[in-house]
């Protein structure tokens, strides 16, 4: 008989390691990580940073292939950030990822900028309302502990 299974579509596991890198590289880059940063639009960036000039970093995790090719919302996140990347493992066949957005190669311990990302500038009112947005939800987490 022949095997049916489904090819999964995200691997969880993965995302959790690949997380973990981006998040100390931001720390070391000298921003503010929040992981699962909801956005005004409803979407939900993987790990977002705010640095201390207030510029915001969103950082989409692809844990393999079919996770890329089943979720073609990223572009929904770039109004929302002044620099975009995605975050994969070295093994990931980085040549699908498109060549204009910035790269991290990510690890549990740690992750580098492979590719660096365009510099979008938000406009002021939308900054305005990210960094809120930002700081409210990372005042909810820190209360709920």
């Amino acid at each position: 008989m022949e095997n049916t299974a489904a090819v999964p579509l995200a691997r969880p596991d993965q995302t959790v390691v690949l997380t973990r890198g981006v998040m100390r590289l931001f720390l070391d880059l000298g921003m503010s990580p929040l992981a699962e940063f909801k956005l005004a639009n409803g979407r939900r960036a993987d790990v977002a940073g705010i640095d201390r000039a207030g510029k915001i970093t969103i950082a989409e995790i692809k844990s393999c292939r079919a996770d890329f090719d089943a979720d073609q919302k990223w572009p929904e996140y770039l109004d929302y950030c002044d620099r975009y990347f995605f975050a994969v493992d070295p093994d990931f066949p980085i040549d699908l990822l498109p060549a204009e957005e910035g790269l991290i190669l990510a690890d549990a311990y740690g992750a580098s900028i492979n590719r660096p990302s365009i510099e979008r500038s938000l406009v002021a009112a939308r900054r305005k309302a990210v960094t809120l947005r930002f700081a409210r939800q990372a005042a909810l987490r820190l209360a709920a502990y």
